[in-house]
């Protein structure tokens, strides 16, 4: 094949390695990544534990002086399971495909100025017919939502957003997020995927409606402060039926809520919100960081592995079906750091094989986030508790 009929070939590549070296991870996944001609952009997915600005300079020893864009996890996605402790390297190229991107920083305070900062800045890119903005933001940001009104301020409804919220393996300490060489901090990282062929985003989560809807009637800074009136948390668990100790001590209220997300009303259906962290005892508030505005339906909600498992087959199936008819050429999958904890070691294992069959051996990559990004109807694109996939026509 020559160079030039090499560079029409469209292609998606995944590599990981578990090299210890953080140099040598990234370059031995990017050469397993790399699989045709004419690279148009490098995603890292690589455990916290790695030294970043090395994963991404082995990367870029193999792949040249390509657009890269990359986050911390709390644990790899791909082909043999999810892993801890791999650099996980998924690459796009060939003809069909263009790419751009963008990075905004000091993002706390102005979140919904950076989403429309690097929706304008990543939208500089050749005209196609699909396009997708891919964003991670550093997890550890509050009002995630607002990022990504910013992202629909620039780009209407016919853009599709998708991405997650970088990981620190649970530590809650510090996230990162990559682009370029650079390791950042109170960061968003972006890519316009522009392609020929069609891009597909799907989202779903595996939990089932507890009791009648209740509303909420007051929240400030991404908690739920009272729900009919009265104390969120004493509301919620009692619609639930929890155990006496959730009421009075954190550790059972996290294990408790963890399987049991609240549900919001959107137009896209019922959305799931974790609330297991960021516990409130004393003010008897629930939330996880995103931005819930008062009036809101919500319902309390239940799930466990089959139904969690059902929600993988179900999202993967809708992604290839939003291809119409075309067979997908890779897939990126991103599921919650919160589903981990709830499938627990084998639990994921088995998400694992899932995903595996779902693909039947299309490349994919992915990584276990702190929040997931998945945007096709509506303003609201922020989750919880989800896997959203991707899919590349």
């Amino acid at each position: 094949m020559t160079a030039a009929a090499a560079e029409q070939t469209r292609w998606v590549g995944v590599g990981r390695s578990l090299h210890a070296d953080s140099r040598a991870a990234g370059a031995e996944a990017a050469r397993a990544a790399v699989v045709g001609a004419g690279t148009r952009l490098v995603l890292v997915f690589a455990a916290i534990t790695h030294d970043l600005a090395e994963v991404q300079a082995g990367v870029l020893d193999v792949a040249g002086p390509v657009p890269l864009i990359g986050c911390s996890t709390h644990g790899e996605i791909g082909p043999g399971g999810p892993r801890d402790g791999t650099v996980t390297v998924a690459a796009l190229g060939g003809a069909g495909f263009s790419v751009g991107t963008a990075v905004a920083e000091q993002v706390s305070g102005q979140q919904r100025e950076a989403g429309a900062k690097v929706a304008a800045e990543a939208n500089s890119v050749e005209d196609r017919p699909h396009q997708v903005l891919l964003v991670l933001t550093d997890g550890l940001i509050r009002d995630q939502d607002e990022i990504l009104r910013g992202c629909y301020s620039i780009l209407g409804a016919q853009v599709p957003l998708f991405g997650g919220a970088a990981a620190d393996g649970w530590r809650m300490t510090g996230t990162y997020v990559m682009a370029d060489g650079k390791v950042l901090q109170d960061a968003v990282v972006a890519a316009m995927i522009a392609s020929d062929a069609p891009l597909s985003v799907s989202v779903r989560h595996g939990f089932g409606l507890v009791g009648p809807a209740m509303f909420v009637t007051s929240s400030a800074n991404g908690r739920v402060l009272t729900l009919d009136d009265r104390p969120a948390m004493d509301v919620y668990l009692d619609r639930l039926g929890a155990p006496p100790e959730a009421y009075t001590d954190a550790e059972a209220f996290v294990q408790f809520a963890l399987a049991r997300p609240l549900g919001l009303q959107r137009r896209s259906g019922v959305d799931a919100r974790n609330v297991s962290t960021e516990v409130d005892l004393e003010g008897r508030s629930i939330g996880g960081g995103g931005g819930i505005d008062p009036g809101s339906l919500a319902w309390a909600m239940y799930g466990d592995e089959q139904s969690i498992l059902a929600a993988v087959d179900a999202a993967c199936a809708e992604a290839v079906d939003g291809l119409h008819g075309r067979p997908p050429i890779g897939m990126l999958t991103f599921s919650c750091a919160a589903l981990r904890a709830i499938l627990g070691e084998d639990g994921i294992q088995r998400e694992g094989t899932r995903l595996e069959n779902a693909v039947a051996g299309v490349p994919f990559a992915g990584f276990y986030t702190y929040g997931e990004i998945a945007r096709v109807r509506g303003i609201a694109g922020f989750h919880n508790q989800t896997l959203v996939v991707l899919a590349l026509g």
